[in-house]
């Protein structure tokens, strides 16, 4: 049987602004990105998504992103290594104590927003990065895009790699990401959503945004939690992934 984690950006409120709905996520997903307090989230939220996490065994991962609450981490920073290094850390450390709190721990590290694209191809940062989980925890694996830089350069450290897709995210030939600032990045169809999951769980090739057949072989599939009609979507990504035959499991043991 294919086997395929399910995850979600998770905690990113503040405040008392809130973005999505993360408990009815937490019923879809198998693992959690939650937000550190770099990009989005605060110490309150983070207690809360960690708790509800451990209570619908949904497996916690640090989500750390640049330090920019006021564009929500989506912005390039050109942060020294030592200090971005040390900013990861950080984070991961801050969710870890509220998933130590829930009677669990943080499980895995994935990037966020712009740092995320940034260490496809940033070898500095992408580098500072994994020297962050190599000090903090080099048992935590990592999640990513593959043939991007921070996934070779974890691999390189021993790190365990994960590849990561996009639910409902246009891709280039080359396997990347649409910038969101071009028409047609978000997809918004969750029938057309959900059977692409299944083809990328099953090694079947999804259209590009030039009309290529382009071929993913995620280890776990990501459904954006702030998009319109996220909870809908990623039901249906849930449901036409259980009605083709595919297991879904958390990555991280």
């Amino acid at each position: 049987m294919t086997r395929v984690d399910l995850n979600s950006d998770l905690g990113e409120g503040f405040g008392q602004w809130t973005l999505g709905d993360d408990d009815a996520l937490l019923g879809v997903v198998t693992s959690a990105n939650v937000a550190c307090g770099f990009h989005a989230s605060d110490a309150t939220i983070m207690r809360r998504v960690c708790a509800k996490a451990v209570e619908s065994g949904v497996a916690i991962g640090a989500q750390v992103g640049y330090r920019d609450l006021p564009g929500f981490g989506r912005r390039f920073i050109d942060v020294e290594p030592e200090s971005l290094t040390a900013d990861v850390v950080y984070q991961i450390g801050a969710l870890e104590g509220f998933a130590r709190i829930a009677g669990d721990r943080v499980r895995y590290v994935k990037p966020h927003g712009a740092l995320y694209n940034a260490i496809v191809h940033h070898e500095e940062q992408a580098a500072a990065v994994v020297a962050a989980v190599v000090a903090y925890d080099r048992t935590l694996p990592v999640l990513g895009l593959p043939g991007s830089a921070w996934l070779r350069l974890a691999a390189e450290a021993g790190l365990t790699v994960v590849h990561e897709a996009f639910a409902d995210r246009a891709y280039t030939p080359e396997g990347t990401l649409v910038s969101r600032r071009l028409p047609g990045a978000v997809l918004h169809d969750p029938a057309e959503i959900a059977a692409r999951c299944v083809a990328m769980a099953a090694g079947e090739p999804i259209t590009d945004v030039e009309g290529g057949e382009l071929t993913l072989q995620p280890g776990s599939i990501c459904v954006h939690g702030d998009t319109p009609g996220a909870v809908e979507i990623a039901r249906q990504v849930r449901t036409a992934l259980n009605t083709a035959g595919v297991e879904l499991a958390p990555f991280a043991g």
